[in-house]
Order: structure tokens, then C-alpha cells, then sequence
């Protein structure tokens, strides 16, 4: 079979291209790229979204592992502070005369200060302290030869469970000299 070389061979059958059906091809690539931005910026806002939902869970985890550590550090705080009526009750005790009820007493008040030190519970050192009203508890005001603000008697002692006061210290405070 010969054809003719002048003669026109039909196109093979597919979409023409006319001026009309290229800008639909425009139209369509152009649709793609913006849903590929708009895909591209669903995906940052996920992201974005998961990082924060991160950290958020990651402040959570430290603040729950920070309230377990307090409440285990003063969950004998009740028991504690029980004990110091016991530990005044020695104190008082110890002013006593008899020599080997003073020497008994103060074997027992040394294994007794040593457990409350062993679990984080020391006493407030006040006398000859400025007063200060995160530790300390004004029950009388006289005149003294100290600076006024100074506290000169401790009536009971307080005490501190890991820098905490968990008894304010009752004192008489120096008002200074009459």
C-alpha cells in the first residue's frame, strides 16, 4: 500500500489542542497547586498542632511527677507534727532536778530528734533571731535590752519538714528598752 506523498495521512485519534482546552489544562494545573498548598498548609497546622500537643503533655508528665514528689514528702507532716507534742512534753520534762530522770530523758530526746531529722523535720532556731512571721508567732511583747524585733524567749519551738514550716514558733519579741 502506497500513499501518496501529498496526501494527508489522518491524525491519530486523542484531544486536540485547541487555544479553548489549553487554558482547561491552565485551569487544572492551577487547581492542583493550590489544593497542594492548601495541603501543604493543612499538614504544617497538624504539625504545629502535634508539637504543642507535645509539650503540653510533656508540662503535664513534670508537674505530675513534681505533685507525687510533695505529696510523698509530706505525707507524714500530720504525724509529725503529733510527735512535737511528745517532744515538748521531753523538753519540759528535762528542766526537771532528779539527775537520772534528766539523764533518761535526754537518751530518749536525742533517738527522738534523730528520727524526726531522719525524716526531714528540724526545729526553728529563734532566740536571739530578728522576728519573722513566716516561722515565728508573737505571743508576748517585753522590754528588753535586745533591739526591738529581736526575739528573746521561746515559749514552744517550731519546726520545719523540708524547709516548710510546719509549726510557727511561739516567742516573746523584744520591744526594745523602756
Amino acid at each position: 500500500m502506497e500513499t501518496d506523498m501529498n496526501q494527508k495521512v489522518p491524525e491519530e485519534a486523542g484531544p486536540s489542542h485547541t487555544g479553548k482546552e489549553g487554558g482547561a489544562a491552565e485551569e487544572t494545573c492551577e487547581e492542583l497547586r493550590n489544593e497542594n498548598e492548601n495541603l501543604k498548609k493543612a499538614s504544617e497546622d497538624l504539625n504545629q498542632r502535634y508539637l504543642r500537643l507535645a509539650a503540653d503533655f510533656d508540662n503535664f508528665r513534670k508537674r505530675s511527677a513534681r505533685q507525687a514528689d510533695e505529696v510523698r514528702q509530706f505525707a507524714l507532716e500530720k504525724f509529725a507534727v503529733e510527735l512535737l507534742e511528745v517532744a515538748d512534753n521531753f523538753e519540759r520534762a528535762l528542766k526537771a532536778d532528779d539527775a537520772s530522770l534528766r539523764e533518761g530523758l535526754e537518751s530518749i530526746q536525742k533517738e527522738f530528734s534523730g528520727i524526726l531529722e531522719k525524716h526531714g523535720v528540724r526545729p526553728i532556731e529563734c532566740v536571739n533571731q530578728e522576728f519573722n512571721p513566716e516561722e515565728h508567732e508573737a505571743v508576748a511583747c517585753i522590754p528588753s535590752d535586745h533591739p526591738e524585733g529581736t526575739v528573746v524567749e521561746e515559749f514552744i519551738r517550731g519546726y520545719c519538714m523540708h524547709d516548710t514550716v510546719i509549726r510557727h514558733a511561739k516567742v516573746a519579741v523584744s520591744k526594745g528598752k523602756e
